[in-house]
């Protein structure tokens, strides 16, 4: 039996133990695992409390089981849920009875949402809204997920493609026409004005967008200086817990250390990095060698130091910001909590610079930087939350439509033919987004992010 054809099983909730675990199968032997542990096959959709036994006749566990007939299910095809105590125990009991169901396996990671996909449950803008949102970090990344989720530029790919398909119908009509004096200009005058409305409506999509397929994995921000100016105490502060050591001899912190924040809803990942000097330790000099490459890749570098102004990394794209910290101590007053050295028309562009005056120590200074960094976020990863693209493959596929439309704009007047072969490619292009054409070498690597059970 064809691997696809195999009914699956997997944990559909979260790691053992718990309270209750979710164990969901999908196939054609659904009903037969239910009846084998359960006894009897409940009524559709309405939850059944049942004595589960292995095929030896030994209890497992006093479960819940429920029943959804295909196709009136997650997945399209006969599912059955079982809720169980969600101890380890219980569950490799279950397992293992699951297992001794013949043509019944455990199931590959992101399967049940393949299958969901395979049997027209949802498209693929929709499935990959599912992955963002099981991986969501933040309040906007959870948002932006759920409306791709909804399926939002799912439906309005599905009408932008069915109107290109009227254009096309109208186009290849007056090709097929031809001899009949005017009747081609009459079938191309409207399928141009069909197209160009489409047109204006994806670009408008595609400008509203900006960077917000960025919000999926974040920015990423470099504590870089030179030793023991602070970068691990400021790492600390920022995360509000004790992620990186802080101790007064210089070289402590070798490797990069990273902790995730959620600045206001901005997913950013915040790095700490070995102190910049020369040095002859091979060990530390393999830190510093790391933290100049990281820091280079960074989307802001926040430069620490004391009361001198210290050495600025050159040669970086990312903007770096001067912090002077220690301004609690005599002596290390700056004039001002926050002077802008330098502002430019996009903090996430260039080299623009900054400068605050904090103490990592006690806190001074840190709510303007916080106040600071989410601004700088906001102006990267942007502020709408009506945007639909939610990553660059959808971006992609939906400027190629453009592409398309605008070139069988230009070329309508001088060959329908070709005007009509561009149609045919926009037409392509929302497939390849919808998952419905031509799109089987990039399922695996898609399906293959989820975890197992979904």
């Amino acid at each position: 039996m064809h691997p696809r054809e195999q009914t699956i099983f997997a944990l559909s909730s979260g790691r053992p133990p718990s309270a209750i675990a979710l164990v969901r199968v999908s196939g054609p032997q659904a009903g037969a695992v239910l009846t084998s542990l359960a006894g009897q096959v409940p009524p559709p959709r309405m939850a059944t409390r049942a004595l589960l036994r292995d095929p030896a006749g030994q209890p497992i566990d006093d479960a819940v089981v429920l029943w959804f007939p295909g196709p009136a299910s997650a997945t399209g095809e006969d599912v059955a849920e079982f809720h169980i105590h969600g101890g380890r125990a219980v569950l490799a009991a279950l397992y293992s009875a699951l297992a001794a169901v013949p043509d019944v396996r455990a199931a590959e990671p992101g399967e049940f949402t393949r299958r969901a996909f395979e049997n027209g449950k949802l498209d693929l803008t929709e499935a990959e809204g599912l992955d963002d949102l099981i991986h969501a970090d933040t309040d906007r990344q959870r948002r932006q997920a759920l409306r791709q989720l909804k399926g939002l530029l799912g439906e309005r790919a599905r009408d932008w493609r069915a109107r290109i398909i009227e254009a096309s119908a109208l186009i290849e009509a007056g090709i097929d026409f031809s001899d009949e004096g005017d009747v081609p200009a009459e079938l191309i005058a409207p399928a141009l004005l069909k197209i160009k409305g489409l047109l204006a409506e994806i670009q408008e999509v595609l400008a509203a967008q900006g960077q917000s397929e960025r919000l999926r994995d974040g920015l990423v921000v470099a504590i870089a200086g030179p030793p023991n100016v602070g970068k691990s105490t400021l790492m600390n502060a920022l995360a509000r817990r004790e992620v990186a050591i802080v101790s007064p001899h210089a070289g402590t912190t070798r490797d990069i250390i990273e902790v995730q924040l959620d600045l206001d809803g901005y997913p950013v990942t915040v790095i700490d990095t070995a102190g910049i000097r020369e040095t002859d330790d091979p060990v530390e000099r393999e830190g510093v060698r790391r933290a100049r490459a990281r820091a280079a890749e960074a989307d802001l570098v926040l430069w620490l130091a004391d009361a001198q102004p210290g050495e600025i990394l050159a040669g970086g794209a990312a903007p770096v910001w001067l912090l002077r910290n220690k301004i609690d101590l005599a002596g290390n007053q700056p004039d001002g909590g926050k002077a802008d050295l330098e502002r430019e028309s996009s903090p996430g562009q260039g080299s623009s610079a900054m400068e605050f005056g904090i103490s990592a120590r006690r806190g001074d200074g840190l709510l303007e930087l916080i106040t600071a960094l989410v601004e700088f976020a906001q102006a990267c990863l942007g502020s709408d939350d009506g945007g639909l693209i939610g990553r660059a493959r959808q971006r992609t596929l939906l400027q190629e439509t453009a592409v398309s439309l605008r070139r069988s704009i230009e070329i309508a007047g001088t060959g329908e033919e070709l005007a009509a072969e561009d149609l045919r490619a926009a037409t392509h292009s929302l497939g390849r987004l919808l998952g419905r054409v031509d799109v089987e070498d990039i399922l695996d690597t898609i399906f293959r992010e989820f975890c197992i059970g979904k």
